[in-house]
């Protein structure tokens, strides 16, 4: 009971917001779409300028809390990178292909013709090979995690993709000569890292400067309590009003597509937060370890899709079906994650 009168009526009802963001976007890309219209004018190498902004106002609280000092720290925690690298890289881009491939190629061989099979399985792979930039530091915020320490394995991750996406994609599909989207990748990494990361050390110096370490934890800390969560619900409500229609007009082959995307994530995250527990991992390092490999990069993902197969190809749809699943899948996961937490003490 003292943990449910903890939390904040946001975090309590969270599912409940979610639901009610995902109609609401819908319903207002199908009765007033000249605003996911105009919203969708503002963009840059293929990322949503609003996104971008509301996923900078999700991630600045939990850069806040961040002391640059134990940034240190968190490099000398190698287990918990051990698990995060090995499962991302070396795991998750692999059972991506082979779980699309089974789904796409045989369990639905009767429903899907190959030829949009094959574009499944190259959107799949897409989604695989680009482990979680942005949002991975809401899903730590949920879960209580370290933030230094999910600091530090996005950078890593995020130098990682520079040189292992392009050379996995093309093993897997088979095909050369792919260039990386770079204007997507740096303008993503600018955005979601760098700034609010800056933005947060000065605001944090400046008030512990100003105000002291006290007031900084217990007043300064406090008035952000409930932005992670509404630039999240905002945040949905944008995504689904931009693909209302993509929804509406094809909810079987969206279902048929889920449906490995989701066993992929929950697999990744139960050999991540199972080695983690097996290693005796902390929790607060256990459970960004593995939500970030069960999330993905799809700003890069969707980008590399269009890219390579066109807007509206069957890849294409495979990333956009990625970032709708990927919400109500990862609440789930913090759900698991912080109801096992007293496992790992």
């Amino acid at each position: 009971m003292n943990k449910i009168q903890g939390m904040s009526f946001f975090d309590r009802y969270l599912s409940l917001w979610v639901a009610l963001c995902i109609i609401a976007g819908i319903a207002l890309g199908k009765l007033l779409p000249v605003v996911p219209e105009t919203l969708g004018k503002l963009e840059y190498a293929n990322v949503s300028i609003p996104i971008a902004i509301l996923i900078w106002i999700m991630i600045f609280p939990m850069m806040l809390k961040i002391d640059f000092g134990s940034i240190v720290n968190a490099l000398k925690m190698p287990k918990g990178l051990t698990v995060t690298l090995t499962v991302n890289w070396l795991i998750k881009p692999f059972t991506m292909f082979g779980i699309a491939w089974l789904f796409f190629y045989f369990v639905f061989k009767a429903i899907i013709p190959a030829d949009l099979a094959k574009e499944y399985l190259a959107g799949a792979v897409l989604l695989g090979a680009a482990p979680c930039t942005a949002m991975v530091f809401v899903w730590s915020h949920l879960t209580k995690g370290n933030p230094a320490y999910t600091l530090v394995q996005v950078a890593i991750n995020d130098l990682i993709i520079l040189v292992a996406f392009l050379p996995i994609v093309s093993f897997l599909l088979g095909i050369t000569g792919i260039a990386i989207p770079w204007n997507t990748l740096l303008m993503s990494v600018v955005l979601f890292v760098v700034i609010p990361l800056v933005s947060a050390m000065l605001t944090r110096r400046l008030v512990i400067k100003s105000k002291g370490l006290a007031f900084f934890e217990n007043v300064f800390l406090k008035k952000f309590t409930s932005t992670t969560i509404s630039g999240l619900l905002l945040t949905l409500i944008i995504i689904f009003s931009f693909q209302g229609d993509v929804i509406l007009k094809n909810p079987a082959n969206i279902l048929l597509i889920a449906i490995p995307l989701i066993i992929q994530t929950f697999l990744i995250f139960a050999i991540a937060y199972g080695w983690a527990y097996k290693w005796k991992l902390p929790h607060e390092i256990a459970a960004p370890a593995s939500m970030i490999g069960a999330s993905n990069f799809f700003e890069l993902s969707v980008a590399v899709a269009i890219v390579l197969f066109g807007l509206n190809s069957g890849a294409t749809l495979v990333t956009v079906v990625g970032v709708l699943v990927e919400v109500p899948v990862m609440l789930t996961l913090v759900k698991i994650a912080n109801k096992t937490k007293e496992k790992f003490r």
